[in-house]
């Protein structure tokens, strides 16, 4: 997970603390930016109005060219488009500040978003499942040109939409919620437009829920990534692309370490991690400079959003409390 271009604001705390057992500690170098990638919320209200335009023309069609794949990408679209406005809400939650109740704001609530999107998808693929089946079973005769047109309009929108979000889909998370919905929307319109063009020269009518199933299963596959991701963000887990080796490797050899303890990284939102560590430093504190210096460039180096680093003298044993129930960390 790298660091995303966008309006950063940073405060910075440094304080001393006067530790127990002859211990002294210094707590700082915390660095916040919370503001979301410039644009991003154009982009989620052209998108959800796009698709709330497809939803109707769908639903209408569908009903007029007694087309069911028309109606159930009608539904999907419509799943889309509250996975959308869930992803949108978590973008605009994620950019207010902190306070009192929530010390780190509220940017989880994109990781809520991306678990909630991928559900989302998953549903929608079961409803499209359900009704291919029973379209294989009982073939319908379909307005094969009207499937093509309508289809084909909602491939071009549904793609125009994952364009718009292709740029913040590698940072984000929550963002790449949006982008594989957009791109399965699209993916599932072109087979449709396929098969009723088909359909029109042929008549092979069971082509299209066929079609369908081919492209659910490649959509499957892919939220199924999505959701095991924001689970695992969830769960605190280590976020991808963060490498705790080198992590490790560079506070240990920091000059006057002698050892690294309590090292925990964790995910503040879809775009922002957080580390908390302990360096053991015998010759004692070396200045709030090298402490922000340690801070500077977990940032910049290693995509630690929010650092914050304590250091004691190693006089008695810290052991870490997660250790101590049994848990590593």
């Amino acid at each position: 997970m790298s660091t995303h271009r966008h309006e950063e604001h940073e405060h910075r705390h440094d304080h001393a603390h006067g530790g127990h057992e002859g211990h002294d500690h210094a707590s700082g170098g915390h660095h916040h930016h919370h503001a979301p990638q410039e644009g991003q919320g154009r982009t989620f209200a052209l998108a959800v109005g796009l698709n709330v335009l497809i939803v109707v023309v769908q639903a209408v069609y569908g009903f007029l060219a007694h087309s069911t794949a028309l109606l159930a990408d009608a539904g999907h679209n419509l799943s889309d488009v509250l996975g959308l406005l869930l992803a949108w809400g978590a973008l605009w939650l994620g950019a207010r500040r902190p306070n009192a109740r929530y010390t780190f704001g509220l940017g989880s609530s994109s990781i809520l978003a991306s678990l909630a999107n991928a559900a989302l998808l998953l549903l929608a693929c079961g409803a499209i499942v359900l009704e291919s089946v029973q379209r294989l079973i009982n073939p319908a005769p379909v307005a094969g040109l009207d499937v093509f047109i309508v289809a084909t309009i909602g491939m071009v929108v549904n793609g125009f939409s994952a364009w718009l979000f292709m740029r913040g889909s590698k940072e984000d998370l929550n963002v790449r919620g949006a982008f594989m919905h957009m791109a399965a929307d699209a993916a599932i319109s072109a087979a449709v437009a396929v098969s009723g063009l088909i359909i029109l020269f042929t008549g092979a009518s069971w082509l299209d829920p066929l079609m369908s199933l081919v492209v659910v299963s490649v959509i499957v596959y892919g939220t199924w990534g999505l959701g095991r991701d924001a689970m695992r963000l969830a769960m605190a887990a280590v976020p991808p692309g963060v490498d705790m080796t080198r992590i490790t490797s560079y506070l240990t050899a920091l000059p006057g370490v002698r050892d690294v303890h309590d090292l925990h990284v964790w995910a503040l939102s879809t775009t922002e991690n957080a580390i908390t560590v302990h360096l053991v430093m015998p010759q004692g504190h070396p200045g709030d400079e090298f402490v922000q210096g340690v801070v500077g460039t977990l940032r910049r180096e290693y995509a630690m959003h929010h650092a914050t680093v304590q250091v004691e003298f190693g006089e008695a044993c810290q052991a870490c409390v997660l250790n101590e129930r049994g848990h590593g960390h």
